[in-house]
This record gives C-alpha cells, structure tokens and sequence, in this order.
C-alpha cells in the first residue's frame, strides 16, 4: 500500500483525528491525499468530473453519510475499496466509528478485509434530445417540488411500457443501500444490498394506493414530468442538483461501476441495522 486517500468533513474533531492518521501513516511510508468535503450544491447543474488520483490504494472518509456520499462522488467510477468512519450523526455507510481508526486501519495494510460491491445507479437527464447531465448515484435520486410549488406529476414508464403517473410531492429512486435513507423515511422498504432490485417511492402521494415498488435492477426507468411543471428539483444523492421541467426526460437504470465497500472482520450488516434503526436486540 503506497497511497491512500483521506476524505474529510469540514469538522473540528474530523480535522483533528485526520492530522494524527496523516501523520501514523507518513510514518509507515504510506503517502496521503487529502481532501476536505464541501458542502452540497443543490443550486446548479451536477458535474461528474473524476478528480480523485487514479493510484489511490483506498479511501477513508472520515464523517457522515453525507460526507460518504460526497467521497463517492469524488472517486466517480474508479475502482477504488473505501471505508468510512463515522464522526456524522447518521452513520449507515460508516463501517466502523473513530474509536477504531487506527485498529481498522492496520487490518487494512495486511489485508485483513473483504470488498463488498454496492449497485449503483445511471442517471441520465435528456433535453431536447441531448443528454444534459450523466450521474452515478449510489443512494438514490430525488424528483422534489418547491415549497409553494403544486403536486408534481411524474409520468412513470418502465422499459417503455407506461406504468402509472405518480402525482405526489415528490418521487424516490434509490439503489438497496438507499433503501435506509430517505426512501425510508417515506415509507419505503429496507432492502438488503445484496438484492438485484431498484426501489420507486412516491413522497406523500395524492393516490393512497401509489405505494413503494420494487422493480427488478435489469429494467430502465423513465420519468417525465406533466405539461407546465414548475418549480420542481432533481437531486443526485443529496449533494448536488438541478431544476427541471416538462422538456426534461429522466433515464435510470443499473450502473456499470458498482462501489467497493470495505467490510472488516466481525462486522455484519443486520447488527448495525438493528442498532441505527433501535430494534429489539440493537446494540445502541
């Protein structure tokens, strides 16, 4: 291991613990680049841009779930294993928390892990027949109205054939690890990661029986909004977005660059389930 990178949220305690990683790595020979996470840009068009160094040997993100989203983003389809550490409220995506740093760190130079790969997602916003915006999502999409907007109409089809116009607040399109965030909070399932699925989930819809929908990750979704739509946002994993409108066709299907997550010994996906979501046997 010659290089890895460091992806840090905009954090005093974060910054801190990153300068001593910084420096118990530079004395172990192993090169560092450092990033600080910025804020999300919910503003202006989504740019996809690489920017991370290519011969990275891994990642670690020291925050949140949106400071992992954000990394993520940073490394787009490159093929390189990150582990987040958790200083964030929300720590879904966080493999284990800054107590346990430096141990994680250590069965990382020895090769004491495992690489989960996480489906993503391929979105494409076409506009007057030119896509205008090609995204990788790992947790979801997000078709939201403004707050003095009306019902958005969302025309839904699936691999062409017209499955039903959601008129809603809004609508989800999240991948098995985004089942856990914001689909969840509005009423969708949690899946596993490991199921070949993609989730659809209506945002307080006007229809009682527009429920969530689990469609196979083999089929392509298309969304489109209703004649005289205004006021309406798409986001990309809540770190950057753009508005859209009635010339706006949305294209989502299965990523070919799915994520490598690192999973270390000993942990296991319902524990920390069962403990971000307070269940009966959690573990807090």
């Amino acid at each position: 291991m010659r290089k890895v990178g460091l992806f840090v949220k905009k954090d005093k305690k974060a910054a801190k613990k990153a300068d001593e990683f910084e420096s118990w790595l530079k004395n172990k020979k192993i090169a560092v680049v450092r990033k600080v996470s910025l804020p999300p840009d919910l503003h202006s068009p989504a740019n996809n841009k690489i920017s991370a160094p290519r011969d990275l040997s891994c990642l670690f993100v020291l925050g949140g779930d949106g400071t992992f989203l954000s990394a993520v983003r940073w490394i787009g389809d490159l093929n390189i294993p990150v582990l987040g550490i958790k200083f964030g409220k929300i720590g879904f995506l966080a493999e284990t928390a800054a107590k346990n740093l430096f141990t994680a760190a250590e069965k990382i130079i020895n090769d004491d892990y495992t690489i989960k790969r996480r489906m993503r997602l391929k979105v494409d916003v076409v506009r007057q027949k030119k896509t205008i915006i090609s995204e990788l999502v790992l947790n979801d999409i997000v078709i939201n109205r403004g707050a003095l907007a009306r019902l958005a109409d969302v025309e839904t089809h699936i691999d062409d054939h017209y499955l039903t116009t959601f008129r809603s607040d809004g609508l989800i399109v999240a991948t098995p690890t985004g089942s856990t965030a914001y689909s969840l909070a509005a009423g969708g399932p949690v899946i596993h990661p490991d199921v070949p699925g993609i989730i659809i989930t209506p945002i307080c819809p006007f229809t009682l029986t527009n429920r969530p929908l689990i469609v196979p990750d083999s089929i392509r979704i298309t969304l489109k909004l209703a004649k005289g739509a205004s006021d309406i946002k798409l986001t990309f994993d809540g770190q950057e977005g753009l508005d859209i409108d009635d010339r706006d066709t949305i294209i989502v299907r299965k990523g070919s660059h799915a994520l490598n997550m690192i999973t270390l010994p000993g942990q296991h996906y319902f524990d920390v389930l069962k403990a971000k979501l307070r269940w009966s046997g959690g573990r807090g």
